[in-house]
């Protein structure tokens, strides 16, 4: 088996294309690199590739990753070269890899992502530091969340899902967080925003509001 696995980062205005159009921008780039994919069999087949963890729109990112099978073998510096030709701008390949993982897939493996949140405020490092103590110390902390089925929005209690919480450095207020994420637990950075906002009273713009994915974390010893 022919499988690989892209890091690529996703920075500026290409932030605003959405997931289903980055599969688009990845599948011409494959044809117009001369790279045959794989694709699945049946009355529809497709290509066999796909993004580990889908990224917000209007995220930027460090450390996207595209999965995907090749109908023959490659060096996996030449498809980084091939595809980094064609790249639009905003896009920059980072590594490539051929992956022999025992695993399925990597998007089953996910457990955890890292963000970068700034907000358009001074940073003042020990203040806020102890208004996030106070924000996780709280028997619960109450987000809202749209039901996919019912499409109703519902109280959720997000705690659990909050693996860390910091202070990070800069001029800004930047807040370094590590989140559940994945098909077993998943906690938006959407909802920590929120509740975070309410709870401080800070007076802030949800789109003043900076996202930047750092890391995606797995349940095995898997880096990229």
């Amino acid at each position: 088996m022919n499988r690989y696995i892209i890091r690529f980062s996703k920075e500026g205005y290409i932030k605003y294309t959405s997931h289903l159009d980055m599969l688009r921008l990845f599948k011409r780039a494959f044809k117009r690199s001369r790279i045959l994919l794989e694709h699945s069999q049946g009355f529809n087949p497709h290509p066999k590739m796909g993004f580990v963890q889908p990224l917000s729109l209007g995220y930027t990112s460090k450390c996207e990753l595209l999965e995907f099978e090749t109908t023959k073998d490659f060096d996996p510096a030449e498809i980084k070269e091939r595809l980094a030709g064609v790249m639009p701008e905003g896009v920059e390949l980072l590594d490539c890899r051929k992956l022999e993982s025992p695993v399925k897939s990597l998007a089953s493996a996910v457990t955890e992502a890292e963000y970068e949140v700034v907000f358009p405020i001074p940073s003042n490092r020990e203040k806020y530091a102890e208004l996030i103590k106070s924000y996780l110390d709280q028997e619960q902390i109450i987000a809202e969340k749209r039901q996919k089925k019912t499409k109703k929005i519902v109280s959720v209690d997000i705690k659990g899902k909050i693996r860390e919480m910091a202070v990070a450095a800069g001029d800004k207020l930047t807040l370094h967080m590590k989140l559940d994420s994945g098909s077993n637990s998943n906690l938006s950075p959407e909802q920590v925003i929120a509740s975070f906002l309410t709870y401080t009273g800070l007076d802030v713009k949800r789109y003043d509001v900076e996202v930047e994915r750092t890391k995606i974390n797995f349940d095995s010893k898997l880096q990229f």
